[in-house]
């Protein structure tokens, strides 16, 4: 088998191009020819996934139609928060591929993936309430991105036994990335394959693996979009998207070397807070009037961002001082004078912030829809599949049967939520009954979540036939909400000490610690 682009240079001329192209043709034949493994192509519609699915349908267009019998997968996936315009151009071009494809009898078969709704952005943030992705939490990729697409190829594992992912990484993206290709081929088993470590029997085909930036816009250039319609050509169109979002708006035709390109442009989520700014999208309103209508979705991003001392101070009031699970854990940091100080690990959103975020998702929504163009006018931010979803979980998940969802929703829109699951407006206690222990709680909140809890889920009990396991569940309304907050923090802290003290064999400590965990307070000396 031909490795048609080992030792490439950054700078090569169209007739290097032209020939590594042909080279690689023969590369892509060979290898689809020569087993029955189907073929599974990532498709995000940016410019290095671009080529390298045209380098694989050009490859198979020129084989004999006899010999395109084995089905090639063109998998994208739609996390619900891509940047707007690349969402409908992924979209767009799906149609355009599966059309063109049936058109020339060619066995390319277009997948758009979803993550499941409980994995969506907004159903874990508004819903769960999630905080923000930070590097130490970056719980957004595997839901969104990863799970998807795994889930597809596993299921064509079990179905043929094997598959070849084709990808259109490229080692030139980053030193990072080089290096892990460099260490998956280390491992090949075959010609240009490398095994999936993630995925077990799917292997790993990068035919631009050695290109770069230039390469990659010279062949676009070079090579028309064949899946284009009558008069198109995508690639064009795709080198505008990439100019747009350049903050100079300075794109050029790659000659040599000395010419920069804009392969610099990322385009993911909108919401990303692992990132300082959407340098993409700003690109694009600044560059084109006709996308100011976005910028309301930069408002909102930046409204999820906690970067600035004073918004991470704002994020920490607006989060629960106890982990998802209810439990209280401790973490030691540097106070303002640098002596250390153990303090609560910040939990997810508290309910009136995830109220507040559900507004302003809904808000930003209708504000776009008004000032975007006729083809974006029906844009979701938030899906009603989400929606559902979230005011499931509130209501059932965290007791909230005051049910702020379907107001909030009114407020915002004027139009009713509509909820079509048959239980959905079945309820003994509502708004009223929370705003009356609201009253009756005073300003303690962790008395007020205690009650509804011990009330709701007396009434998830109340219609079974069989009540077995309403004590246990009453018992563990107790475990997580009936201490103050002070006191609930206290006793993490005596928790602490009691494994710090049983660790180091001080029975004394632990006896005090043990007292602290069991009464509150240690054990008073006898006078």
């Amino acid at each position: 088998m031909v490795a048609a682009t080992d030792n490439l240079s950054p700078g090569r001329s169209v007739t290097e191009l032209l020939a590594d192209v042909e080279a690689l043709t023969a590369e892509i034949q060979a290898l689809y020819t020569l087993d029955d493994i189907p073929w599974i192509v990532g498709y995000s519609g940016g410019k290095d996934s671009s080529a390298t699915l045209q380098l694989v349908w050009n490859a198979i267009a020129a084989l004999p139609r006899k010999e395109c019998q084995k089905p090639i997968h063109v998998i994208s996936t739609d996390t619900r928060v891509e940047n707007p315009i690349i969402s409908a151009w992924v979209k767009e071009s799906q149609k355009q591929i599966k059309a063109a494809a049936r058109r020339r009898r060619l066995p390319f078969e277009p997948k758009l993936l979803i993550p499941e709704i409980k994995d969506t952005f907004w159903v874990n943030l508004i819903g769960k309430g999630y905080p923000a992705p930070r590097r130490k939490f970056r719980w957004c990729t595997e839901r969104l991105k990863i799970r998807p697409s795994n889930t597809f190829i596993r299921e064509q594992v079990r179905a043929s036994g094997e598959t070849i992912l084709v990808l259109g990484t490229r080692k030139s993206e980053s030193s990072k990335r080089a290096h892990s290709m460099a260490k998956h081929a280390r491992r090949r088993i075959r010609d240009r394959l490398s095994p999936n470590a993630a995925l077990p029997n799917s292997l790993i085909y990068s035919p631009i693996e050695d290109w770069s930036d230039q390469d990659v816009w010279l062949y676009l250039h070079t090579f028309p979009n064949p899946w284009s319609t009558k008069g198109k050509n995508l690639n064009k169109d795709l080198f505008q998207i990439y100019r747009g979002a350049t903050a100079d708006n300075d794109c050029p035709l790659v000659v040599d070397t000395s010419t920069p390109s804009c392969g610099g442009s990322r385009f993911g989520c909108w919401v990303c807070t692992l990132v300082d700014k959407d340098k993409s999208m700003e690109a694009m309103i600044l560059n084109d009037d006709e996308k100011s209508w976005m910028e309301p979705l930069l408002d909102l991003r930046d409204e999820l961002d906690f970067r600035t001392d004073e918004k991470r101070q704002k994020e920490r009031a607006n989060r629960d001082f106890r982990r998802m699970s209810g439990r209280v854990e401790l973490f030691e940091h540097r106070g303002d004078n640098g002596e250390p100080t153990i303090a609560p690990i910040p939990g997810p959103y508290i309910k009136a912030w995830r109220e507040e975020l559900l507004r302003k998702v809904l808000t930003t929504q209708e504000q776009v829809r008004q000032l975007a163009p006729y083809e974006m006018k029906t844009i979701e931010l938030i899906s009603q599949e989400e929606l559902l979803e979230i005011r499931r979980i509130w209501r059932e998940d965290k007791h909230e049967f005051d049910d702020s969802l379907p107001r909030i929703y009114y407020e915002v829109t004027g139009q009713r939520f509509q909820d079509p699951r048959p239980t959905s407006d079945t309820s003994h206690l509502g708004s009223d009954e929370w705003a009356i222990l609201q009253d009756l709680c005073g300003d303690d909140p962790l008395y007020l979540e205690l009650i509804t809890k011990l009330l709701d889920t007396e009434r998830k009990f109340h219609t079974k036939s069989h009540r077995t396991g309403i004590y246990k569940e009453l018992a563990a309304c107790f475990e997580t909400s009936a201490l103050p907050k002070a006191a609930a923090i206290q006793q993490a802290e005596a928790i602490r000490d009691m494994k710090q003290a049983q660790d180091q064999s001080d029975l004394p400590a632990f006896q005090n610690a043990w007292a602290k965990v069991k009464f509150g307070q240690p054990p008073q000396a006898n006078p």
